[in-house]
């Protein structure tokens, strides 16, 4: 086999045909990828030899991009297979619509191991919240969701979306959705839009997830204008009620527009990449971990962009935020076709299986109760003692001070002189 090329297993002329850059087993400069023999060491198999026009060899660094880029190609591959393989799947929609309907909470977890669910805190509903910046397509994406679970053709739409993000205000508070309406197994968050300051959305989404959320609680940030947290708390006093119950957040979807991820990917080098990079600093917030899970992504806007666009799309996030493009990112865009519904169907299966794997244990519950606990008892005797010491002190200083036994002088009683006589005589 030595001096044959290289080439890349799964290649097919359908793929090959969207991505013509893809198939080539050749280096940018003409050089090629060849096998070589491995017995002059004594070791058995096959090794990577590279060669350039001449047959000179290359260096392991050019070796290292090469295999990034034929790692990349086979993504690209992969990715477009995809979207075929949706398309068969489509076909059994109503199937894959019933196993979401059928989701309860605690209900899935033989699905990711042997475990018991009276062993775990099970909530009574799942909550999954949408987070991602400003024009992202959170709000269309609820509504979306909710056609795919909804019979009633002609429902009004849920969630209020801005046609222009520029005008208005935007999304200012917690926005709960239960999917499908009037259950109670899981449901969807609509928040407000991420900030351009990264301090601001780490405070915010700490607050999220560490306190829980409410439905209608009003969202202010450190950097809102005056006059913005003036109008926002006006309509909060009008038009919005907060909900009594506080949910903890289950799992977390970020969401991006595909548009503006594109944008950033083609702008020449020291152009505006604050998007991408404000997509990274934020979904690397510890507080998005969930065990060894990191939060799904969703790219919206996909129906304006090409097939391969979306492909770049996706292997570009998945190579920014540490994730596989091919199972951790989906690319839902704004239609109502067969493959955007199966594509919705498998992001929130993906949400409902890693919230049940991530299951916080009730034992571990207790012992942090249990802890909490005695932290109470010991801060509530040292308060004790020091108002017993503090009341001590003021008592001496006023000179009452601890009260005294009383001493009663003991007197003989009196005898009379004529018992006193009879006595002396006798």
């Amino acid at each position: 086999m030595g001096g044959d090329v290289l080439t890349l297993p799964g290649e097919d002329s359908s793929v090959d045909h969207d991505f013509p850059q893809l198939g080539s087993s050749r280096l940018s400069d003409g050089s090629s990828m060849k096998f070589g023999d491995a017995a002059a060491d004594g070791e058995s198999g096959l090794v990577f030899q590279e060669f350039d026009k001449e047959g000179c060899r290359f260096s392991s660094a050019s070796l290292d991009i090469e295999t990034n880029q034929r790692r990349r190609d086979n993504v690209y591959r992969e990715i477009l297979r995809s979207f075929d393989e949706l398309q068969v799947r489509s076909k059994g929609l109503e199937e894959a619509r019933s196993k979401i309907l059928s989701y309860t909470p605690g209900g899935w977890l033989d699905n990711v191991g042997s475990r018991n669910v009276s062993d775990y805190d099970v909530p009574k509903t799942t909550s999954l919240i949408l987070v991602g910046p400003e024009g992202s397509g959170k709000s269309s994406l609820v509504n979306r969701i909710s056609k795919v679970f909804e019979d009633d053709k002609f429902a009004s739409e849920r969630a209020q979306v801005s046609y222009n993000p520029s005008i208005g205000d935007g999304t200012c508070f917690l926005h709960e959705y239960m999917i499908p309406r009037g259950s109670t197994s899981f449901c969807l968050y609509d928040t407000r839009s991420l900030s351009d300051d990264s301090h601001d959305n780490i405070k915010m989404i700490k607050r999220w997830m560490t306190n829980g959320v409410r439905n209608g609680e009003l969202v202010i940030r450190d950097s809102d204008s005056p006059s913005l947290k003036s109008r926002i708390k006006c309509k909060a006093r009008r038009t919005r009620s907060v909900s009594r119950e506080i949910r903890k957040i289950n799992f977390v979807i970020f969401v991006v527009n595909g548009l503006s991820v594109l944008k950033c990917m083609d702008n020449d080098e020291g152009a505006d990449t604050r998007y991408t990079q404000l997509i990274a600093s934020t979904f690397n917030c510890p507080y998005f971990s969930f065990g060894d899970d990191k939060p799904l992504v969703v790219i919206t806007h996909g129906d304006l962009l090409s097939r391969f666009d979306r492909a770049r799309i996706r292997v570009h996030l998945g190579e920014l935020l540490g994730i596989p493009p091919t199972k951790q990112i989906f690319d839902i865009p704004e239609s109502d076709d067969p493959i955007t519904k199966v594509t919705i169907i498998d992001m929130l299966r993906y949400s409902l299986e890693h919230t049940e794997k991530n299951l916080p244990q009730k034992q571990l519950l207790m012992s942090k109760v249990l802890q909490s606990l005695s932290s109470c008892i010991i801060l509530l005797m040292i308060i004790g003692i020091a108002i017993s010491v503090n009341l001590i002190s003021a008592r001496m200083c006023h000179g009452s001070g601890p009260p005294r036994a009383k001493f009663h002088k003991v007197t003989k009683p009196e005898i009379p002189w004529h018992k006193i006589r009879h006595l002396w005589l006798e």
